[in-house]
């Protein structure tokens, strides 16, 4: 996943903002095409847009890298959005609670 300017979609009634592109090749003959699947999250993951993209001819035959594969979907007209990072899972990190002492008896 990668992270995005943030482009609104509308859904449900209402404009949500997109920061999140999601992609993965679903097909690639290793000759002449290959399908990828995209969809565009919200900040909290809500997929907002999804569809299929077919790369062939000329942008097959120069596609070598993934990096490449990102800026091809990225500038597609159905998306045309533009990636401003790799989306990193924030982590979550435990409060530090007092050492457990056992019970006291009497």
């Amino acid at each position: 996943m990668k992270t995005i300017t943030p482009i609104s979609i509308w859904k449900s009634g209402k404009n949500i903002d997109a920061t999140i592109l999601n992609s993965r090749v679903i097909s690639d003959n290793l000759s002449t095409r290959a399908t990828f699947y995209y969809s565009l999250l919200s900040e909290n993951k809500e997929m907002l847009t999804e569809g299929n993209l077919y790369m062939t001819g000329a942008d097959y035959d120069a596609y070598e890298t993934n990096q490449y594969a990102w800026d091809w979907i990225a500038a597609q007209p159905q998306l045309n959005v533009t990636i401003t990072g790799d989306y990193v899972e924030q982590e979550i990190i435990p409060t530090e609670r007092e050492p457990f002492r056992g019970i006291s008896l009497p």
